[in-house]
């Protein structure tokens, strides 16, 4: 591997290892050194969508990740294993806090090192985000761990998991499908408990390393785990899919029913025309964080529906309102130093 790798070369490296399977996080180096007299690089945990079934590292969105090397900080875009062979608390939210600990305790340092790159990542100013499920992976960070983020980032994540929402079939993913295929027809996805490479992202994007990563696709209804997904979300089924013991349990998985009054500061950015995770049940979780005295930023982006992030374009209108999500964590950053 490369030591002076660019936004197109990765240092692909294992945060953790499970059942004799390492769980890998792609690695992004800044196109700078951090600002200032500040010797280490910001770390920001990037967490891809997929409503925790399909997805990978990969798939997200590149402009984002090149804007974050450019404010010069250390990306990591993280790979976890996928619901229904693991459920939503053993395996996406247990591999987002493992990797925050990695990066807290020194294991992304030693990594680098091992690779003969000079950078240094900084324990201390560790932030994460997220879109769709990422979105909940990144909140999930600020809870149950022995250290949260220093600020989140939340891109439309589920939430609030008591709202009627969530049992409601979605018609326009519906009618998008053939007819539904019986629960046997998707047994063996319950056995694979260390898949953490999904196809599609349900962001809409192909692979951000590739040439044609702006060319939305459209799931392969072939492929039996994204049939899965999109058939659970269809029918109002993605709680009951990634989280067997729904609606017992949900204090444990819930970001809603976790906030404290030392949760990190936290912005959300919401598209208006969003239906699969609507816009309301992010103004209700803002509030529970203002009640608790956190500080908040709400963004909306107008007439955008679930996933946008995926497919906006550079320079657009929608890719400046959403930036500003990315001002917040670098000015909580800034705060952050002495």
């Amino acid at each position: 591997m490369a030591t002076n790798l660019n936004q197109n070369e990765l240092l692909r490296v294992p945060y953790k290892e499970v059942d004799g399977t390492e769980i890998p996080t792609d690695v992004y180096l800044p196109l700078r050194k951090a600002t200032g007299d500040h010797a280490l690089a910001p770390v920001l945990i990037m967490c891809h969508g997929g409503g925790f079934i399909v997805g990978w590292s990969r798939m997200n969105n590149a402009d984002t990740i090149e804007d974050c090397l450019e404010r010069g900080w250390i990306v990591l875009s993280i790979e976890y294993r996928l619901c229904p062979g693991v459920d939503l608390l053993e395996g996406p939210m247990t591999d987002a806090r493992d990797v925050l600990r990695w990066v807290q305790t020194g294991g992304l340092a030693t990594a680098l090192e091992k690779a003969s790159i000079s950078i240094r990542p900084d324990p201390e100013r560790v932030m994460a985000m997220g879109a769709s499920a990422g979105g909940h992976l990144a909140l999930s960070m600020a809870w149950g761990v022995e250290k949260p983020p220093l600020a989140i980032l939340d891109f439309y994540g589920p939430k609030m998991f008591d709202d009627p929402f969530w049992l409601r079939p979605i018609e326009e993913v519906r009618s998008r499908l053939p007819s539904m295929l019986p629960d046997s027809e998707f047994e063996h996805l319950y056995q694979e408990k260390t898949v953490f490479m999904g196809g599609i992202s349900l962001e809409g994007q192909r692979d951000a390393a590739g040439p044609t990563r702006s060319v939305p696709m459209q799931p392969n209804l072939n492929d039996k785990r994204q049939l899965f997904a999109m058939q659970a979300i269809a029918q109002g089924k993605v709680l009951r899919s990634i989280w067997p013991a729904f609606p017992n349990g949900l204090d444990r998985v819930d970001p809603a029913r976790n906030v404290h009054k030392d949760w990190p500061p936290t912005a959300i950015v919401h598209g208006t025309a969003d239906t699969m995770v609507p816009m309301h049940l992010s103004q209700a979780f803002e509030g529970l964080l203002k009640e608790q005295g956190v500080e908040t930023e709400f963004i909306e982006v107008e007439d955008e529906p679930h996933t946008f992030l995926g497919k906006m374009v550079k320079g657009s209108k929608t890719w400046d309102t959403q930036r500003r999500g990315f001002d917040f964590l670098e000015r909580i950053l800034r705060l952050s130093y002495p």
